[in-house]
């Protein structure tokens, strides 16, 4: 039974954001995935990036997201979550995906600094290099594309709401 939604898009997009204020108006719970992470490993994202490399870091992310139980739940995922075919498979079959989607211009303003936020860059990969990657992997996984363009966090949250009311 597909109880849940997952919420799947590059950093920045405001997934946990929304999905605290989601899980209030729906009456669910939340997950904060990177959270469960972080709980797992004792350590910050990017102090895990850092020891483990990228690809450690996938792996364990993948992980952590392949084995979430959870029902009548929010999850808000990383950004790089698109790069486990495990997880992805685990949480399309738990919940509807949305993806939330918002342009290059506008992600950078929000960004800032994206070393500090624990963001998966690999080697020499440019943050236009990285949408244009993962960009490809969201529409692919997701049920339901949601664009934040120009919207503020209200009217998102209105058209989710919409959207998974269907």
């Amino acid at each position: 039974m597909k109880d849940n939604i997952v919420l799947i898009g590059m950093p920045g997009v405001g997934k946990s954001t929304v999905g605290v204020i989601l899980a209030k108006i729906l009456g669910y719970k939340f997950v904060d995935a990177d959270l469960l992470i972080q709980e797992r490993e004792g350590r910050l994202l990017k102090d895990i990036i850092a020891t483990e490399g990228v690809d450690g870091f996938i792996r364990i992310e993948n992980e952590v997201n392949s084995s979430i139980v959870a029902q009548k739940t929010i999850i808000a995922t990383g950004g790089s979550v698109v790069y486990g075919k495990e997880a992805m498979e685990h949480l399309s079959e738990i919940g509807t995906v949305v993806y939330l989607k918002l342009d290059l211009d506008h992600l950078k303003r929000r960004l800032g600094d994206i070393k500090n936020r624990g963001v998966v860059l690999k080697e020499g990969q440019t943050l236009e290099d990285l949408f244009e990657e993962r960009t490809k992997l969201y529409e692919e996984y997701a049920d339901i594309v949601l664009s934040e363009q120009g919207l503020s966090v209200e009217e998102t949250l209105e058209r989710l709401v919409e959207k998974i009311n269907g």
